[in-house]
């Protein structure tokens, strides 16, 4: 007998461009989810009542799994519900090309380039909770005064990246980068730092960059936007919950994967350089922004692609934890939680 996907929450917040790269799949999918939506900057408590100290958005429970980082949730997501069109291609070389967005919108900088965009009299820049809070964040001291200067080469990066996508990727006209027949994953990989800017009045000057300079870069963005606003009305409404009535649904489920799946490669590097074996305690953190957060926990599985360790909920709860290899550390724990050997 088939069994039923288990539930999925994700945390997150409104405004969050990461957040929509996985809002985006869901809705494209027709995948049903519900939401525990968070505050912008910390603390978190509908986060930390999960026992995770990770400190990025959005987050993917998928039953009693967690998912960091979107570079991981999209593929998982993926895998599941093969009755319905997956959004990911099947090709090597296609596949490529998907990879490749996701580095040059996520590992090149560029999102760190178009932060620096902000216009600095928006609410939340006048906070100065958030530059503590962004400061932590990034490792780095931050401030509206440090923006205004970063800002010129931060709009020449930006504009060389409109450029980039004009005069190659959509040169030809085409509707979508893969030339399919709707958004595929390979547009979200590389739509959503063009979606979130253009959406901000003030942050891109229209002598620099604009829908008469980057015609088919604008037209791409207003028809994703369409796409999802047309996916969004035929799934159901996302239930929101609170941190509460989300753990509770986390708790109560099952696992979406098997530890009995789960090994540890002997020959990984990381695992002979820091001795590390199913079971023992590990601690993994993020290796660019929020990486002074780590989450501690046994060791379920390590391989090439993803690492698994098991934490315990604020009740005392078990979930699992997954994040992506690429873009994190994992160290052997030694000390008080939080302590990890580095």
């Amino acid at each position: 007998m088939k069994m039923a996907a288990p539930e999925i929450v994700l945390y997150h917040y409104g405004i969050s461009p990461f957040a929509r790269r996985t809002v985006w799949y869901l809705a494209l999918r027709g995948i049903p989810y519900s939401q525990c939506l968070q505050p912008g900057m910390l603390p978190r408590p509908g986060v930390a009542r999960l026992g995770i100290s990770y400190r990025r958005i959005p987050i993917l429970s998928i039953g009693r799994d967690i998912y960091l980082d979107t570079r991981l949730q999209l593929p998982k997501l993926e895998a599941m519900y093969p009755e319905l069109p997956r959004l990911g291609s099947s090709t090597p070389e296609e596949k490529g090309i998907e990879r490749l967005l996701s580095a040059f919108t996520i590992d090149s900088g560029l999102f760190q380039h178009a932060v620096k965009l902000l216009p600095t009299d928006l609410p939340f820049l006048k906070d100065p909770r958030y530059f503590k809070d962004r400061g932590d964040f990034m490792g780095a001291e931050l401030s509206a005064e440090g923006m205004k200067r970063a800002r010129p080469e931060a709009l020449r990066e930006i504009a060389a990246a409109f450029e980039l996508m004009e005069t190659t990727f959509l040169a030809d006209g085409r509707d979508w980068i893969l030339k399919t027949e709707r958004p595929s994953l390979a547009d979200i990989e590389a739509v959503w730092v063009f979606h979130w800017l253009s959406g901000i009045p003030g942050a891109l000057p229209e002598e620099q960059v604009s829908a008469d300079k980057f015609p088919r870069v604008y037209s791409w963005i207003k028809r994703f936007q369409e796409a999802v606003t047309s996916a969004k009305k035929r799934l159901d409404k996302p239930k929101t919950l609170d941190g509460e009535e989300a753990a509770r649904v986390v708790e109560g489920s099952s696992w979406h994967e098997e530890e009995e799946e789960g090994i540890v490669d002997g020959n990984d590097p990381v695992v002979v350089a820091e001795g590390l074996e199913k079971g023992c305690l590990v601690a993994i953190s993020p290796t660019d922004t929020g990486r002074a957060h780590k989450d501690v926990g046994r060791l379920v599985s390590l391989n090439g692609d993803e690492v698994v360790v098991e934490v315990e909920t604020a009740k005392g709860m078990s979930v699992r934890v997954h994040a992506p290899r690429h873009g994190f550390k994992v160290r052997r724990f030694d000390g008080e939680k939080g302590g990890a050997k580095l």
